[in-house]
Parts: C-alpha cells; sequence; structure tokens
C-alpha cells in the first residue's frame, strides 16, 4: 500500500499515519514557517498587549487601506488547503472580494465576495451548518472544501470600499503533501442579475471548458412581488448540450432539498440547514425600512457530483403565481458556484464594480 498522503480525511482514515507536513497562516505567522508563529512585536494587538510582550497576541489581525488588495496566503507546493477560518464585520461582506490562484496562473481560479463564499451574501448575519461552509455565532467563517495545488497556491483580498476595513482576522490551515495526478483544482465564480430581465433564465455558469464536477451553488435571492417565488427549474448543460440540458430541476425548492415552497409550519418558510443543502436565511419585511422578502440557499453535490468531460453551462429560472399560472420574474439572485476542474479554465467575466455587488 503507498504511503498515505493526508488527503481526504474522513473518520475512516483519521487514525492512519502521514508524512504529510501540516502548516497553517495567519496574522501570527505570515508565511506559515515552522517554529515561526506568535513572534511578532508589532501589530493591531501590540496596545493590548503592551504590558505582556513577545508571544501575548500582539499579531492578531490585519486592518485593510480603502481599495487595497493584500494577499492572505502565499504557499509553495505541493499540498492541499484543508480549512480557512476568517471573520469581518458584515458591513464588509459586499465589499472585500476573495480570490484564489493555483500554480501561479495568473487569473483567479476563485473570485467570489466574501460573504457570498461563505453563504452569507445579503451582509446579515446567518449560521450555517454544513459539511464544507460552516457559519458560527458570530460571523464566524469556515471552510472545509479540500483544496489541492502542485506548484502553489495564493489567495488575496480587495477591498472595493473607501472605508479602511478594521480587524480582518484569518487563518490558512493547509497541509504539504503529494498531489495525486487524478486531484483536480478548486474554483468558485460569483454572477448576479438585478433584476432579472423578464423572461429570461438567470445564468449561474457559462463558458467552463474542460473535465471536472461541480460540486455547489450558493443563492442569495431577493423576491420582488408577491406570492411564492420558486417554481422554477435549475438546468444543467454539459458536454455539447444546446437547446435541452441533459439534467433539468423540478423547482427551485426541491433543488435546495426542501418541498412545496419550504413552507413550514403553516404560513412561514421552514428554515433549515443540513450537512449537503439548506435555507439557513430569510429575511423578512419590518413594515418600515426593510421592504422585500431575502433568502439565502445552498445545495451541495458532495455525494452526487455532476461531472462533465468537455464543457458546462448552468441556468435557473426565477418563476412565480398568478391566476393563469406561472408568472416570470424580476428577481435580485446573486448565485455563487462551486467545482473542480483540470487546468487552465477558462477567463471569468470581468467582476463588476462596487455599485452592482452593492446590498441595496
Amino acid at each position: 500500500m503507498p504511503p498515505f498522503n493526508g488527503l481526504g480525511m474522513h473518520l475512516g482514515n483519521l487514525s492512519r499515519l502521514s508524512n504529510a507536513q501540516t502548516r497553517s497562516i495567519s496574522a501570527e505567522n505570515f508565511k506559515g514557517e515552522k517554529g515561526k508563529g506568535g513572534m511578532a512585536t508589532e501589530g493591531t494587538g501590540a496596545r493590548s498587549a503592551r504590558h505582556l510582550g513577545q508571544g501575548w497576541k500582539v499579531s492578531p489581525s490585519i486592518n485593510i487601506s480603502p481599495k487595497q488588495t493584500v494577499t492572505l496566503a502565499e504557499i509553495d507546493g505541493p499540498g492541499a488547503i484543508q480549512q480557512i477560518w476568517l471573520t469581518v464585520h458584515p458591513t464588509f461582506w459586499r465589499r472585500l472580494v476573495i480570490r484564489f490562484y493555483w500554480d501561479g496562473e495568473e487569473s483567479p481560479s476563485v473570485e467570489v465576495p466574501l460573504g457570498d463564499f461563505f453563504c452569507n451574501g445579503w451582509a446579515v448575519r446567518c449560521n450555517v451548518q454544513s459539511l464544507p461552509v460552516a457559519v458560527n455565532p458570530a460571523g464566524g467563517f469556515n471552510c472545509y472544501w479540500e483544496m489541492p495545488f502542485r506548484k502553489s497556491a495564493r489567495i488575496t483580498i480587495e477591498s472595493l470600499t473607501d472605508e479602511e476595513v478594521l480587524g480582518f482576522y484569518y487563518q490558512v490551515n493547509y497541509t504539504l503533501t503529494d498531489i495525486p495526478d487524478d486531484a483536480a483544482y478548486f474554483h468558485a465564480q460569483w454572477r448576479r442579475s438585478n433584476p432579472l430581465p423578464y423572461k429570461t433564465d438567470h445564468t449561474l455558469v457559462d463558458g467552463i471548458t474542460g473535465q471536472g464536477q461541480y460540486v455547489g451553488t450558493y443563492l442569495a435571492w431577493g423576491v420582488n412581488n408577491n406570492g411564492w417565488w420558486g417554481e422554477g427549474e435549475i438546468k444543467f448543460f454539459m458536454d455539447g448540450d444546446k437547446d435541452f440540458p441533459t439534467i433539468c430541476g423540478t423547482g427551485t425548492e426541491d433543488y435546495f432539498g426542501g418541498a412545496w415552497n419550504f413552507e413550514h409550519p403553516a404560513g412561514q418558510y421552514g428554515v433549515f440547514s443540513s450537512p449537503f443543502s439548506g435555507m439557513p436565511q430569510v429575511i423578512k419585511p419590518d413594515g418600515l425600512y426593510q421592504s422585500q422578502q431575502r433568502f439565502g440557499m445552498y445545495r451541495w453535490h458532495i455525494m452526487d457530483p455532476i461531472r462533465f468531460q468537455e464543457n458546462l453551462r448552468v441556468t435557473i429560472q426565477a418563476l412565480g403565481w398568478r391566476k393563469e399560472g406561472y408568472l416570470p420574474l424580476k428577481d435580485d439572485i446573486a448565485s455563487t458556484v462551486f467545482w473542480y476542474q483540470s487546468e487552465p479554465h477558462a477567463a471569468f467575466p470581468k467582476l463588476p464594480a462596487f455599485e452592482f455587488l452593492e446590498v441595496i
């Protein structure tokens, strides 16, 4: 049996020994160096630690200047990111963009507003209890997607705001180890239709080329009509599909693992969060300033990855009800999709300016 490389972790292999090396990058060890954590003498905690000195939480976080891009992590491979924890005030969840670059590539494989990447697209705190993404009180973002790389990994945060971001806390836990030949690279992309043009589908992703597997969807869905809004079907066009997809869902709540309008108890939305699917967030009108209903939903294809060999396009309809039948809606839909694929990947559409990302 070949040596265990320490990847694909689960309870069944947790007892196995491995030569993989565990490392961690944070504001207390910017480069993840062995034996170099907690050595700072300057940092955001320096004043609080002034009577204690070196080794006493001198640099627990960073501040980000207006319109600045900072590098959170730069790692030489081979290896894999195994867990990320971070937190920052919700004000900045749509004002910061997280990007991942693998093996020295120039265009990112991940480019998503920070909150949406962690299933919190509305900049309002919401707890999530799922396998790859967990968000815990109060705004603790955790990511468990395994992200292998062969030469290098780089993670950046770009600030789109004119304000200084005070108190950005983070930790990137990774392993240095051999990567199997068939391990693909992690990707994530964000798109928004606001409002969705009448009688059109929202495109979650298009132009994916190469071999891979689609592994997850998060939607921040803002409703602009009265009544039920989730009759629309999600469609996966793969490997040359043109007018009609290979995979077609039966309704929005069905795809996200619910049923019958998510209505439970009667007259209320049944908020839920489970390992593979959930609707953890329902934001209701308050009768004053909060006008529209807003929803956060995720669906992880962990046990049922959608595999494609050549290309992939994914769309979803926005359909409600009226007397005559279905009603095409003009909603605010922001989608984040997650997939693995072989490199190189097709270039992403240019991310819009902040005014088109903003929650309004």
